[in-house]
């Protein structure tokens, strides 16, 4: 018998097995044949007195994309179409994802989402949030006695 790395996730229904007989639960790591939401990546960082969130949604144009924030929570949904000219039968390999994208963010409290300005420009959304003006740090004076 020849030695072979061990792929702990290499058959997954070894791994669901495990799972059900000692946990009683079944996870879903198989992929599902329903369309689902795929998750938005995001990068959030912080740029002087602005919060900037760097969204990848590829494939997609800005009427597809929705932005809106309620009680402080970002919320960024888009969609992909697929080609019109569907011939799935046709297909070797396919890895480009069509359907809904969704991603949801709890933002501090310190952000005016009033003076919000975004960006979508190559498949990246850009989310710039300032700061509110009564919450940034001040610097103090100092009187000598």
């Amino acid at each position: 018998m020849p030695i072979q790395k061990w792929q702990p996730l290499a058959n997954t229904r070894e791994f669901e097995d495990i799972f059900t007989r000692f946990l009683g639960i079944r996870p879903s790591l198989t992929a599902s044949t329903e369309q689902e939401a795929w998750s938005i990546p995001l990068d959030v960082a912080q740029e002087g007195d602005n919060l900037v969130v760097i969204a990848s949604i590829p494939g997609t144009t800005k009427d597809n994309i929705d932005v809106s924030v309620d009680d402080n929570v970002l919320t960024i949904k888009a969609e992909t179409q697929e080609s019109s000219s569907k011939e799935s039968d046709g297909y070797l390999l396919r890895e480009r994802r069509t359907g809904s994208y969704y991603r949801a963010l709890r933002l501090p409290e310190t952000v005016d989402f009033e003076k919000a300005e975004s960006l979508f420009k190559d498949g990246v959304l850009t989310i710039k949030l300032p700061k509110l003006e009564s919450k940034k740090a001040r610097k103090l004076e100092i009187s000598a006695a």
